[in-house]
């Protein structure tokens, strides 16, 4: 490179070339792991970069290589709204289990042969990447599926996920996982432990935490990967399996797992349980293998429950057990009050995290295994997650070991502990007032998935009860900047930025209500279908057993917990008190109400350029009108909208004698009544 400046045309030119030089290195480094060239001269070609882009800010764009290096820090994280759900997967915990599902499958479809293909899941943050024309324009987190986390700005900082595909695509959106490899989350925890700073639990865990950091600096300081495995829409393409999928996503420039393709289901299972024997010569972690039927249309014909898709299955690999000793016993109070015996362990690594404390579930849990303080136990990760222990080792059992005696009297209040007959678990007795049960339900009440107030974490909630600000959740709306202010590291900006959190959180969704509510048994999913089926907290309150348990969702037991829960005064003054205080009781039925009938419960695929509309605005009319879209064309879809070079998906529509809509057309329709 010389020192003499460019007139800008040249340096336009240059910079063309520069940026296609540069992704080429990267993939070959990043992607290939066959580097062609120097650390040396690849920094010379992006410190000529640079240089240009200094001299001519008009010509820097999103895709240059030099937006990798992290922007200014967020002050927070935007919601995305994913195009289509993100679902999870079912679990198969043994090869039998896959072969059921495989037998289910073949009676389903009427087949006796069905072809799959079987890949690592890989053990990271899940994360959802979107292009237009090429170019990387939003790196979503999952979140609940639906709704995930904009952090574009810290995607853009991952070396292998490309910021310009290398196939021109209009629109293109995939999925995949964010990594740490083993041996940079090992360099990471030595780095931090030379700074005196908490050391990271597991590689999955200072991913998630890498992605979600607000300065994107610190995610483009650690070495962070991404595997892409699913494509989840390409426009101007037909594809009819999955493998191809997968042909075309490394096509375009990601990194992807080339999968096992098979019809034998006894060679799938010979797959997965060789990888969970050999999971740890893999450069990263992995908790399993995921199988899915190839055939794209037979995907499709199946469809998902409400969480999951019916042609997909997670092969969890056994959980890794290890021996340590028990130190002590202690309980802890939940939200609803169920005591939980904890075993206070010697810290042990397992499966990639280190364990100091297992669940040791409830006082008939502890009688069945003989579990003593002092006693060598093993240990074992359920669904690689939650440690628990398995059993005793009576070998290593000495004299001095001493029996748990369950405690009679909550440890928080000191109410009497009573055990409802035909229960296993425990509880105080004191829903009122027991400290425990009133911080776990106003932290449950705050939580993301339930009304979602930013700012009021565990630490401010124990501030705010400590100094008689709050005695429940519905005190929080009564809450003044000169009573927060006196708290300990609450400033003005702090306070301010917390009161509009809870004033925002007035206008959550009544399912979002439900769930904050903690009501037992009642989780994310049944709120949602209570709130569909009661449009207010008023119609739900009245509801007889009879009438919930009608609902598909709805057992015995849920409906007997929501009658129980609405017949209480206490829970019934605290509804009131939400009221008074602003906080939406009912679900605003807009949605219902832009509902058209020609569009209700139908199928639409979109394919082609469309003149007015981009496809996301596209899809989200459609479905506010109370339709669906679809990615591929199948006797199922009911509308093609079709644009200018539509391709193969129109001649297959055309061929099944599926409605053809233009753009005018379909404009039109969500014009009619």
């Amino acid at each position: 490179m010389t020192d003499k400046k460019l007139d800008k045309l040249a340096a336009e030119e240059r910079l063309q070339q520069l940026k296609k030089e540069i992704r080429h290195h990267d993939h070959q480094y990043y992607v290939l792991d066959a580097p062609e060239v120097s650390d040396y001269y690849y920094d010379s070609l992006m410190k000529e970069l640079l240089a240009i882009e200094e001299q001519y800010p008009e010509l820097l764009t999103i895709d240059s290589p030099s937006q990798r290096v992290g922007g200014e820090p967020l002050a927070k994280f935007t919601e995305y709204v994913h195009r289509n759900p993100l679902l999870s997967l079912m679990n198969a915990y043994g090869s039998e289990d896959l072969r059921e599902f495989h037998r289910k499958l073949c009676a389903d479809l009427g087949r006796e042969k069905i072809e799959y293909v079987v890949e690592y899941k890989v053990d990271g943050l899940s994360i959802a990447l979107y292009y237009e024309n090429g170019v990387l324009q939003t790196g979503a987190t999952r979140g609940d599926g639906t709704v995930g986390e904009d952090v574009t700005a810290n995607v853009k900082t991952i070396k292998n996920i490309p910021l310009r595909l290398q196939r021109d695509l209009p629109i293109l959106e995939a999925r995949g996982e964010v990594y740490l490899p083993r041996q940079a989350f090992a360099k990471l925890n030595q780095q931090r432990e030379e700074n005196g700073e908490a050391l990271f639990a597991n590689p999955r865990n200072a991913a998630a935490g890498s992605v979600r950091q607000l300065d994107p600096k610190i995610a483009a300081s650690r070495d962070l990967r991404a595997l892409i495995y699913t494509l989840m829409y390409a426009e101007g393409v037909d594809l009819a399996t999955h493998a191809e999928c997968v042909k075309l996503l490394e096509e375009c420039g990601f990194t992807v797992m080339q999968p096992l393709v098979s019809s034998d289901i006894e060679e799938i299972c010979a797959h997965c349980e060789y990888w969970g024997e050999h999971r740890h010569d893999l450069p990263f972690e992995i908790d399993g293998m995921v199988i899915k039927i190839n055939d794209l249309a037979l995907q499709e014909e199946l469809g998902n429950r409400a969480k999951n898709p019916r042609w997909a299955i997670a092969y969890k690999f056994p959980p890794e057990q290890g021996i340590t000793k028990v130190e002590s016993i202690s309980v802890q109070v939940g939200r609803t009050g169920a005591i939980t015996p904890i075993a206070n362990l010697t810290p042990i690594l397992l499966a990639g995290s280190t364990v100091s404390r297992a669940t040791l579930h409830n006082e008939d849990f502890i009688r069945e295994k003989d579990i003593q303080i002092g006693d060598y136990v093993v240990i074992q990760k359920a669904g690689e997650v939650i440690p628990e222990v398995v059993s005793v080792v009576l070998d290593k059992r000495t004299p001095e070991v001493e029996p748990f005696v369950f405690p009679t009297v909550c440890p928080e209040c000191g109410a009497a502990i009573e055990r409802a007959e035909g229960e296993a678990v425990a509880r105080c007795s004191d829903s009122l007032t027991c400290p425990a049960q009133v911080r776990e339900g106003i932290i449950h009440f705050a939580s993301r998935n339930a009304m979602n107030i930013e700012g009021l974490g565990p630490a401010v909630i124990q501030q705010l009860l400590q100094a008689d600000l709050i005695r429940n959740a519905a005190d929080l709306y009564d809450l003044r900047k000169e009573q927060l202010v006196e708290l300990e590291r609450m400033g003005a900006k702090s306070a301010d930025n917390l009161l509009q959190s809870i004033e925002a959180s007035k206008d959550c969704t009544l399912a979002q209500l439900i769930f904050a509510l903690g009501i037992r048994l009642v989780g994310q999913n049944v709120a949602k279908v209570l709130a569909k089926k009661y449009p207010s907290l008023e119609q739900l309150s009245q509801a007889t057993v009879e009438e919930l348990t009608a609902i598909d969702e709805v057992g015995t037991k849920i409906a007997q917990s929501v009658v129980e829960f609405f017949s209480q005064e206490k829970h019934q003054q605290f509804i009131e008190h939400l009221r008074k205080a602003g906080v939406s009781l009912s679900e605003e039925q807009q949605e219902e109400s832009c509902h058209k009938e020609a569009f209700l419960h139908k199928t639409f695929v979109l394919t082609g350029t469309l003149a007015t509309l981009d496809r996301k605005t596209a899809s989200d009319l459609i479905e506010k009108a109370g339709g669906k879209t679809s990615g591929s064309v199948s006797k199922k879809t009911d509308y093609v909208l079709a644009g200018e070079n539509a391709g193969s998906k129109l001649e297959k529509a055309q061929t099944l004698g599926i409605t053809i809509l233009t753009e005018e057309e379909f404009l039109q329709m969500l014009k009619e009544e």
